[in-house]
């Protein structure tokens, strides 16, 4: 499977996640010259910028892992210019990480969310 059907993949069952527990998806694969962001969500009064990264192997670390400060830093300025461009939403934000282990066939095997990844 290729690494971009694997993204999809991955994107899709977070999403499914999230709005079973009870988050309403306001956007997808939001984009600017900064970079991108997965999902942003309303959980409540809360938007919710979610990175999702899915692997089918730990060979070159966890889906976890993959999150760096600096992808963190990039998805912070980035939720700031969203905001900055959005003045209707709730001024409370954080960003979450929905980190998903899957196996060859593209099946969710695990889904760990890891909620306040920025903890500013």
């Amino acid at each position: 499977m290729k690494k971009k059907e694997l993204g999809a993949l991955g994107e899709k069952a977070a999403r499914a996640f999230l709005e079973k527990r009870g988050y309403k998806v306001l956007e997808t694969n939001f984009r600017s010259r900064e970079g991108e962001i997965d999902l942003i969500a309303l959980q409540g009064e809360v938007v919710v910028f979610a990175e999702v990264k899915a692997r089918t192997s730990h060979a070159l670390g966890t889906p976890q892992e993959a999150v760096t400060p600096r992808k963190l830093e990039r998805i912070k300025n980035l939720a700031l210019e969203y905001l900055a461009t959005h003045p209707h939403l709730p001024p409370d934000w954080r960003i979450d990480v929905l980190a998903l282990d899957m196996d060859a066939g593209g099946r969710v095997k695990g889904l760990d969310l890891i909620e306040n990844a920025g903890d500013w």
